[in-house]
């Protein structure tokens, strides 16, 4: 979008042309669009998650408002992160890659021990800090964003070879997918997996050398999918959850349920039945039934076309980049954003295999949210920096 500016016709007296002044101005405002979107996503989540909660929070702790209260903390946290490294030059990050990736492996490492970290449904993710948690895992997607989108423009002339745009990059992804399932977090792996693949394809890596790996991810279904019982349970019951209607199919079940019961308008905010201890958990991951119950489908396209707009502002944002940083930096974090959402809503809606992925900026949860927000600051900042080159050039 910059070249744009630089390549349309000035006038004879060397001023503008409205078109150019157009473009400048529409740089200028992706960076609020981007803000709009995410602040109606969270307001949103924020709303769902008391109607979803209150039952639950009345009858367990005896304070309908308990998740919806905690959550506000984060919102308030987050959005602070948020301005935070909206303000921080994006080119920063691109200098300290190395040593936050280090940090982050670091942490999912130290999250394996016992003493320092928290158990929950068989698993280890989690420090506790008193009555609060902070899961590693959420941050270091976007470290390790960070990471990749430093290493391709740094070898970007190099990108094509074997032993320099495709080998380190994967030999460091197997590292920390390793660390993330002996947590176990499958869904993060899988995610990590996803991401990097894209952006090393974007990044121009050759196809040829990406195909590699097709054996490899074979055998690693087979190990960590066919042969752990619990996922291939997921994997089944996805294809036919009635065969298994009160445990490995019964969350989908309920959310099917509620998402039919909402028809087209919904039943009204709050007035859903499935939250009443039917459906499992239903302020966190599964949290877009209860918005199918309540709102309709009407509320669930809504949902998705929020997305989709924060999607689309995304990738207009790494157009508009500096440089190749930070257009690849741009396109990871909205990448990152978009599949997570992207995954919730296949999996609520039975096109998926069940992943515990909570929906972005609606789901109930303080790393997810605040790991979030970050992104969506850096993506501020790059659509600033891009605004301010324009504007220059204007």
């Amino acid at each position: 979008m910059a070249k744009a500016v630089a390549s349309l016709p000035r006038s004879s007296d060397g001023a503008r042309t409205a078109d150019e002044r157009r473009i400048a101005s529409n740089v200028l405002s992706l960076e609020t669009q981007l803000w709009i979107v995410v602040s109606l996503l969270i307001l949103f989540g924020v709303i769902m998650i008391y109607s979803a909660s209150s039952i639950m929070a009345l009858r367990r702790l005896s304070d309908p408002t308990y998740y919806m209260k905690r959550q506000l903390i984060w919102v308030g946290l987050g959005t602070g992160a948020m301005f935070l490294t909206s303000r921080i030059p994006y080119k920063w990050y691109r200098a300290y890659a190395r040593w936050m990736l280090v940090a982050a492996l670091v942490a999912l490492a130290l999250v394996l021990i016992p003493a320092l970290s928290a158990e929950l449904n068989s698993a280890r993710r989690w420090f506790r800090f008193r009555s609060f948690t902070m899961q590693p895992a959420e941050y270091a997607k976007v470290i390790w964003i960070m990471y990749l989108s430093a290493s391709l423009t740094k070898n970007r002339e190099r990108v094509k070879e074997i032993s320099i745009g495709f080998l380190p990059h994967i030999l460091l992804l197997g590292l920390m997918s390793i660390l993330l399932l002996m947590e176990p977090d499958f869904g993060t792996a899988f995610i990590l997996g996803l991401l990097t693949l894209l952006m090393l394809a974007i990044g121009g890596v050759p196809v040829r050398h990406l195909l590699i790996l097709a054996p490899f991810a074979s055998l690693g279904f087979y190990q960590f999918v066919y042969r752990v019982e619990y996922r291939w349970e997921r994997i089944t019951a996805f294809l036919n959850p009635w065969t298994d209607p009160l445990d490995s199919g019964y969350q989908l079940i309920q959310a099917w349920i509620a998402v039919g019961a909402g028809g087209l308008l919904g039943s009204g905010l709050g007035a859903g039945h499935q939250k009443l201890f039917y459906l499992p958990e239903p302020y966190t991951d599964f949290i877009l039934a209860v918005i199918g119950e309540e709102l309709g489908f009407l509320g669930i396209l809504a949902v998705g076309l929020l997305f989709l707009f924060l999607f689309w502002t995304g990738l207009r944002i790494s157009q508009c980049a500096p440089d190749f940083f930070g257009a690849l930096l741009a396109v990871g974090l909205t990448m990152m954003l978009s599949v997570q959402a992207l995954l919730n809503m296949g999996v609520v809606l039975g096109l998926m295999p069940t992943k515990g992925l909570p929906l972005p900026f609606i789901s109930y949860g303080g790393s997810a949210f605040t790991a979030n927000c970050l992104a969506v600051g850096i993506l501020m900042n790059i659509a600033r920096m891009g605004g301010k080159r324009v504007m220059q050039n204007v």
